[in-house]
């Protein structure tokens, strides 16, 4: 059933609604290519999809019902998840927490303190910068992004204190901004600025027990903008994509703030004062693809001035967010403002091979990859090796990947050094690596130890080729 609204800034379109989807209307989507007439799916009116993409469909909305239906005990679990871990590491682990329980003493975590540590902070619990990378190696951004990255899933008092405390940079904000389609606050990032005036604007991934932002993930709704081609429309409502307007050139501002405008806002201010001063955009996982996308809006509002002093974009475990014309639009505007797009895959990494590059759905990748094996060794590829993951040929290469990642998880410590210990937690992940390939390969562990261990040749220009980006400009 067409909406005249979404018309206004797409003629071509599926928005998926989850909540008006009943099984049987789910079930009879199966057996009928004529999709419009599912009150679940707002389409062009006649729009039709083959078999394979309304299994997709399928698939994609049922999963976002289980995340509503599980959204508060799945929010529940985490927490008392987090608070445990919090517990053993403010009471100095298990024994520490016995004892101090027979003495009265329990330290009790605080959810708000600069102490407080996100489930993916237990993982890896690394505060500082590598003192050996500083503002003169090519891998400096690459190393302040990922450890931004690391840090946006954190609270914002941890933030400014790793930010102010610990990397002795300025801290901007942290900011929770509107999703205008999930009706509340789902997206967030920080804003710092480094000693070289580079503003880093680091959009925060999915966090393990966030419903909202897993439906995001899942949401394979899709817009197709004019001239840039189709994107993924989880993505663009987490950004600050406007329920039936699209992407106004303004918001208005009786709305709560979105990112992307408010973003787009302060580095403006921020940009204005200082003639110097450049800005990078990052993220992992979710917030990898939200950083891809930043870039893109600003192009489509024409926003040249600011694209000119966007300095890179960097990109950790991020998936696929839009269609071959997408990627064409991005690879212009990269060329175009001589923008430094770096998209960092590490080894078997489910994510960045999602959703699929196929016949049936239609995601494409763009920007410099730099893959990483588990030997933390990079190079420069087209496409990272499986692209879709699920492939009987790279099984048996996976599972003893995650076997020598397991074993090394035990050994990195005394090869790389103390910074590289990894704990219980990880080591658990390690274990389900067996399992499930390409689950503990998201970690942000492995992308922090790539960007510091890997070498630095792979940024250099005579590597990338006269078609990719430039090398990374330092100050």
């Amino acid at each position: 059933m067409a909406s005249t609204c979404n018309k206004s800034f797409s003629s071509n379109y599926m928005l998926l609604k989850p909540e008006d989807a009943g099984f049987l209307d789910l079930a009879k989507m199966l057996f009928s290519s004529d999709i419009g007439k599912r009150k679940f799916i707002d389409c062009p009116e006649g729009a039709r999809e083959p078999f394979g993409r309304r299994w997709i469909i399928f698939i994609s909305v049922m999963v976002q019902k289980l995340l509503q239906a599980t959204a508060k005990p799945m929010a529940a679990f985490g927490s008392g998840v987090e608070n445990w871990l919090n517990l053993l590491t403010g009471n100095g682990g298990l024994f520490g927490l016995v004892m101090n329980a027979l003495k009265g003493k329990v330290v009790h975590p605080d959810k708000t303190s600069a102490s407080f540590l996100s489930f993916i902070g237990n993982i890896d619990k690394r505060l500082e910068l590598d003192t050996d990378i500083s503002g003169g190696d090519k891998r400096y951004y690459a190393v302040l992004s990922v450890m931004a990255s690391k840090a946006s899933y954190e609270n914002p008092k941890y933030i400014e204190s790793i930010v102010k405390d610990h990397w002795q940079m300025d801290f901007v904000g942290s900011y929770d901004f509107w999703n205008d389609y999930q009706e509340k606050a789902t997206t967030q990032a920080f804003v710092l600025e480094d000693k070289n005036d580079v503003i880093v604007v680091a959009f925060r991934g999915t966090e393990p027990f966030d419903a909202d932002a897993w439906s995001s993930d899942f949401d394979l709704s899709w817009y197709e903008l004019p001239g840039a081609g189709k994107i993924h429309g989880g993505f663009m409502k987490a950004l600050g994509l406007h329920k039936n307007q699209g992407w106004p050139q303004e918001q208005d501002d009786t709305k709560p703030d979105t990112a992307y405008y408010a973003i787009r806002k302060l580095l403006k201010e921020r940009l204005q004062k200082n003639d110097n001063a450049k800005f990078i955009v990052t993220g992992h996982s979710l917030g990898g693809a939200l950083a891809a996308l930043f870039p893109a809006i600003l192009s489509l509002h024409e926003e040249s001035w600011l694209l000119d002093r966007l300095e890179g974009v960097y990109t950790f475990g991020q998936p696929r967010v839009g269609d071959e014309e997408f990627g064409q639009y991005m690879k212009n505007i990269i060329e175009k403002h001589n923008i430094n797009f770096y998209r960092f895959v590490y080894s078997y990494d489910m994510v960045p091979r999602l959703p699929y590059d196929d016949k049936t759905l239609m995601f494409k990748h763009f920007g410099t990859c730099i893959y990483y094996n588990s030997l933390y060794e990079g190079k420069v590829v087209a496409e990272e090796p499986d692209k879709n993951y699920f492939s009987l040929i790279w099984v048996i290469p996976k599972l003893i990947n995650a076997c020598w990642e397991l074993i090394r998880s035990f050994i990195i410590r005394y090869t790389k050094g103390a910074d590289y210990k990894e704990g219980g937690l990880l080591r658990m992940f390690r274990v389900i690596g067996i399992l499930a390939a390409g689950v503990p390969n998201h970690c942000p562990q492995d992308y922090v130890n790539a960007t510091r261990l890997g070498s630095p040749d792979v940024f250099n220009s005579s590597v990338l080729g006269s078609n990719q980006p430039k090398i990374l400009k330092m100050q």
